[in-house]
């Protein structure tokens, strides 16, 4: 059990000292009953507000189609950031809303943002071995030995001693084009493994995390995913 003022202001409805004015702007009942002291010890699934149900009480983990030009930063003087989709009121949430990894303001794609620290760890760390997909452009043709140099797990990026872990390359028809599969993130990591072999990367987008696809979701658009569904 929470206090109400403080589980209002976790879910971004209110700040602790917003939460009195809160209460009397809004029919808030607990169990049914209308709800007057912000200090008092609550069930989030016993509170209504007008008639709803708390807006996710157990965490938000959201799949958003990342269009190109935005950051996956918190800090507005890095320009427009992916937080800027989200309502108002979810960007109030403490924890605060992040991403799972970043993707750079030059790629697109599959993105996972989540107020559940744990899972930031959970799907960073590279002993779990999330898998990730990305269809990458080139400057140049592709040469079919990039497929067992990616493979071999020897690859050492620029300033970095330890090399990547074994990635899968997929080159395709036009040898321009390629899907690559990590299992870590490192430092714009398909840009500079591409890089290594003097290849440079035009476009790149993420089409894959875990299990989970884009689908028919528009960039810009997000949905609610279940943890499970990684």
């Amino acid at each position: 059990m929470r206090r109400l003022d403080q589980l209002l202001a976790n879910l971004g409805y209110c700040s602790r000292s917003e939460a009195r004015a809160f209460l009397k702007k809004h029919a808030v009942t607990v169990a049914g009953a209308a709800a007057r002291d912000p200090s008092a010890k609550v069930r989030a699934a016993d509170v209504l507000i007008d008639g709803e149900p708390l807006d996710h009480p157990d965490g938000l983990l959201l799949l958003l189609n990342k269009p190109l030009g935005l950051v996956c930063s918190h800090d507005e003087r890095e320009g427009p950031r992916v937080y800027d989709l989200l309502p108002d009121r979810w960007r109030a949430r403490n924890p605060q809303v992040t991403s799972v990894g970043r993707l750079d303001k030059d790629t697109s794609g599959l993105i996972l943002l989540t107020d559940r620290t744990e899972l930031v760890h959970k799907y960073t760390s590279p002993k779990h071995k999330v898998p990730k997909l990305y269809h990458a452009t080139a400057d140049r043709d592709l040469a079919p030995e990039l497929v067992a140099l990616f493979a071999a797990g020897t690859l050492v990026l620029d300033g970095e001693d330890a090399p990547c872990a074994p990635a899968e390359l997929r080159i395709l028809a036009d040898r321009r084009t390629a899907e690559l599969v990590l299992t870590e993130g490192k430092y714009h990591q398909v840009r500079r493994m591409f890089a290594a072999t003097g290849a440079t990367v035009l476009t790149l987008h993420r089409v894959q995390f875990g299990r989970l696809t884009l689908g028919n979701l528009a960039p810009g658009a997000f949905r609610s995913v279940r943890e499970d569904e990684i």
